[in-house]
This record gives C-alpha cells, structure tokens and sequence, in this order.
C-alpha cells in the first residue's frame, strides 16, 4: 500500500512537470510563432487598387487592406466606389500604356491582391509613379460620374457663370462644368487615409506622390495635374450656328495627357531622404537647388529588372518582344540586358487596299506578309551550378 501511493506520488509529480515543460515550451514557442509571422506575412499595401478587379462585385468588407476611414467611405458611397473600380481599371491600363516599352512595364499579377506583387513594396521611382497616377485615375473617374449623373452626392460644377473670354472672344459660362474640385476632394480623403496613420519615409514618400498626382503648382497659383489639362467646350449659337454666340464648359482631356505629363515627372524624379525629426524630406544629392514640390520622389533605387527577382517583384525580360534596330528602351540591346534575343518568322494579316463602298461602308482586303519578331533569351544559368 505504502509503495503503491509512492508510485502514484511519483507519477502524479512527473505529470506536473511534464505539463509545466510542455508549458515552457509553449512560452518560449510563442516569440518565434510571432516572428515568424511578421516575416511571412505579406504586407498589405494600398489594397484599394484590388476594386478594380472586384467589377460590380465591390463588397466593402471584402476589400482587402482597407483601414476603418477607408471601409466607413466605401460603407458610405457605394455608387462612388463603383466609379473608384471603373478608374482602376483605366490608370492600371495608362500605366502600361506608358511604359510598355521599358524592362518594367507596369505588369499585374491576378488574384493579387497587392495588384503589382511585391514591386511597390521597394520604395523606387515605380512605385511613385504608381501612387501617382492611381491618386489622379481616382480624381478622373469620381469627377466623370459627377458630370454624368451617377452620383447623389455631387452633380456638375455650378460655379461657373457669368461671361468670359478665350482667343476666340467672349462666351457665356453654361452647360455642364466637370465638377473635378469634389473629385480631388474625395480623392485625398479615400487615397490619403491609409499613409496619414503612419509616420515613416515610406507613408511620407506616398503622400507626397498622391498628392502630385493630383497638384501641381504654377508661378502664381495651384492648380491640379487632372485639371491643368481641362479643356474648354462650347455650343455656337447665332444664325446658322455662326458662333456669334458661345456657350462654354470645362470639361476633362483624357486620362493619357495626365499619363505623358506624370510620365515625364518619373523620369526626373528625385531621390530622397527622411529628416532627422521625420516630418519631411531631404534631397539625398547635397547639389540640388531646386524644389522637390512638384516633382515625384523616391527614397530606394530601382532594380534593373532584367532577371526574374520574387523578393523584389521583378518579373525579369526573358522572352520580352523588342525592336532590333532601335537604341531606345525597348531595343533588344537595353531590354535583353545583353543576353541575346531569339528571331521568328511570323505570319501577320493585317487590313489593305481598303475602299469606301457607297453608301456606307469601307470594304477591305486581308493581305498577308511575314514579319521577323524578336524575343529576349532567358537568363543562362552559370555551369558550376548545374555540377552535382
């Protein structure tokens, strides 16, 4: 009896302990879990770029990475976030319009969230221009639904009225003015809302380039990067229609001169550093004399692109078309970074020896000729590696 109960003692003692190890275990088990979630867990990055592969199906809790302001503006403006999905759609696409010629052509990943992949998350002059000229895509499509009606909460600009004058004489202010001023309004409440809860280089360098998307400044006054290249529309009036008088609204260019103009800013963008007390910017070249105001800014340098690079979201050039006898970017020179490039006849039929038929219509031939592409080689691995 007496060795029974020093047995049951005994394993009674050895099961506390167990627990109490297993519970130390547990606790030092808890730090490397929490490390280990914090280097594998992909940052979130302006998730609201997503909208625009969501279409009609913009769920606002289903939005990944949206902060609460964000996700109470969608919760509020369902119809705005519509035109928000719309907008993405068309700046991702001016993105690549504008650099479908260069190692880095301003590709996206489907079912990605982050929409770019971990390319904006390096601080380069890509990512600028990406804050850039998603902040304006917002602007243009929230001031397009205004002036179309789609909107309750906004219609066209009323504060144009009155007589005033071009080149070509006086007019009357009238029709429907594109109400761009609540487009930039909305725009810097939803864009801006992530990047104003964090006070890092990154958020600053953000908010900077959201807000040139939108701004840029003349000598005398601001005015916005969408609304610099707003044209003046008129109706003529008068006996058959001679335009002795005019009726005159400012309506928006398309998206693509805002592109140009943002296009020419990423070529002289600006490298940056974060000052000492964190509010604002240096210019990491002590030479400069100018303002970095209006100018895209980066704090990183860019990857050159050529092979494929997961950690910094390059897709590399291997198989990229280029241009054999161009010196430009998009010559097989600079976009194959010197690997080579393959050749292939290709058959391609295009339209010619078209007519107009009367009446109306314009009838053509398909004509046939052969075309030499050309494609960037991969990346040759080095021999030692293929030794085992």
């Amino acid at each position: 009896m007496v060795c029974f109960m020093k047995s049951r003692r005994l394993t009674t003692s050895s099961r506390n302990m167990g627990i109490r190890n297993e519970a130390k275990k547990q606790n030092h088990s808890k730090p490397i879990m929490i490390l280990l979630l914090l280097l594998f867990t992909p940052r979130v990055d302006s998730s609201w770029w997503y909208i625009g592969a969501l279409g009609a199906r913009v769920i606002c809790n289903n939005i990944p990475g949206l902060v609460n302001k964000q996700r109470q503006l969608c919760q509020r403006h369902p119809d705005l976030m519509q035109s928000i999905s719309e907008g993405a759609k068309e700046w991702i696409k001016e993105c690549q319009h504008q650099f479908r010629h260069h190692r880095w052509n301003c590709s996206t990943l489907d079912r990605d969230h982050t929409v770019f992949g971990r390319v904006t998350l390096r601080s380069s002059r890509e990512a600028a221009f990406v804050y850039a000229i998603s902040s304006a895509g917002v602007v243009y499509a929230i001031t397009r639904a205004c002036s179309q009606g789609e909107l309750k909460i906004c219609n066209c600009d009323g504060h144009k009225r009155g007589q005033a004058n071009d080149d070509k004489g006086n007019f009357d202010w009238g029709g429907c003015s594109d109400n761009i001023n609540y487009g930039i309004k909305f725009a810097k409440a939803f864009v801006d809302a992530r990047e104003r809860m964090v006070k890092d280089a990154r958020a600053l360098m953000n908010l900077h380039n959201n807000r040139c998307g939108r701004m840029v400044s003349s000598k005398r006054f601001s005015v916005n990067a969408v609304k610099r290249f707003m044209k003046l529309e008129c109706k003529c009036h008068g006996v058959s229609g001679s335009c002795s008088l005019r009726t005159c609204w400012l309506a928006m260019s398309d998206l693509r001169r805002t592109g140009d103009y943002l296009r020419k800013k990423y070529n002289a963008a600006i490298e940056v550093t974060m000052n000492q007390d964190g509010t604002g910017f240096m210019v990491a070249d002590r030479d400069f004399r100018g303002s970095t105001k209006n100018e895209l800014v980066y704090v990183e340098s860019s990857p050159d692109y050529c092979l494929m690079d997961r950690a910094a979201g390059s897709l590399g050039t291997a198989g990229r078309v280029c241009k054999k006898s161009s010196r430009g970017t998009d010559g097989c020179e600079v976009m194959c970074c010197g690997r080579g490039y393959d050749t292939m006849r290709v058959k391609r039929v295009t339209k010619c020896e078209c007519k107009f038929k009367w009446c109306c219509s314009v009838e053509c031939s398909d004509c046939e000729d052969v075309v030499d592409v050309h494609t960037c080689k991969p990346h040759k691995r080095p021999d030692w590696l293929d030794i085992t």
